[in-house]
């Protein structure tokens, strides 16, 4: 992995969900030694002017004592492109992103965040509630079929390096003969990964009674974990915000537990690796 990038976004729009999302990015950046960037996007360019007059008093009342440098971003443009797009040209390390759940709206939010992820290169931390502990070190990683899963590892690697945190393999427990070579290829490479770099892991299975995904946030909850760390479904597309992607019922879990959200590399065409899903 590349040289530590040096700041940590933080999507902003004055609510109670950015504030939480703000005290996450504290404790991270803290660890890291980063700067923090609030990120707010507009409808309008003529909205700047009054936004930074706000953001300028956010900064220097609520969060003035924090001990670190808070920078902002106010870009016209949607936020399914922009968060993205500053994400990418800033380098940043990763964004953290507040929302509101599955409280009566469980589709709509949920590929709501997803498709705000799916824009970004770096990883999405989405969080529902203020942080319980100061670091994420106790972390639940699904695995299904999947190959995109094996994926993952840099990112293990990282928190892993910087937080010291600890890894609950969660194995899905599928029956399809197909489903089940998938899984135990991503478990053996996964563990002989994570050996060799010396990362602290255990394994789990899934009871197999439930959808994956609901047994995935049981186990999380019943763990205490501080967090889930989910690949995305690789190519993404409209039906999938339409009709719900499995990872969005992770990523607005009724838990409020935070999930670390990490793209896969696009599939390469014409030979060479591949990592597609399926």
């Amino acid at each position: 992995m590349e040289e530590l990038n040096k700041i940590i976004l933080v999507t902003w729009d004055f609510t109670e969900k950015s504030e939480f999302a703000l005290l996450h990015a504290v404790n991270v950046a803290k660890t890291l030694h980063h700067e923090i960037g609030l990120i707010h996007i507009v409808k309008s360019s003529s909205e700047i002017p009054e936004l930074e007059t706000k953001l300028d008093e956010v900064i220097s009342t609520k969060f003035k004592d924090i001990g670190l440098n808070i920078k902002y971003f106010i870009r016209e443009g949607s936020i399914f492109h922009t968060i993205g797009d500053v994400a990418d040209e800033v380098k940043a390390r990763m964004v953290i992103m507040g929302t509101h759940g599955i409280k009566g709206m469980q589709k709509l939010m949920g590929s709501w965040a997803l498709k705000v992820i799916a824009s970004s290169k770096c990883p999405f931390v989405v969080v529902q509630a203020p942080p319980q502990n100061a670091t994420y070190k106790n972390i639940i990683i699904p695995v299904n079929y999947r190959s995109e899963n094996k994926e993952c590892v840099n990112w293990v690697n990282f928190f892993s390096r910087y937080f010291h945190a600890r890894f609950h393999v969660y194995k899905a427990n599928h029956t399809d003969p197909n489903f089940v070579k998938g899984v135990e290829s991503n478990i053996l490479f996964l563990s002989k990964y994570f050996k060799a770099k010396n990362v602290l892991f255990d394994l789990h299975i899934a009871p197999g009674k439930d959808e994956f995904v609901k047994e995935v946030i049981d186990f999380a909850n019943s763990s205490e974990a501080d967090a889930i760390l989910l690949m995305t479904t690789k190519n993404i597309g409209l039906t999938d915000y339409v009709l719900g992607a499995h990872e969005q019922y992770i990523i607005a879990n009724t838990e409020n537990i935070p999930v670390i959200c990490i793209n896969p590399k696009p599939a390469k065409l014409g030979g060479g690796f591949r990592a597609a899903g399926g």
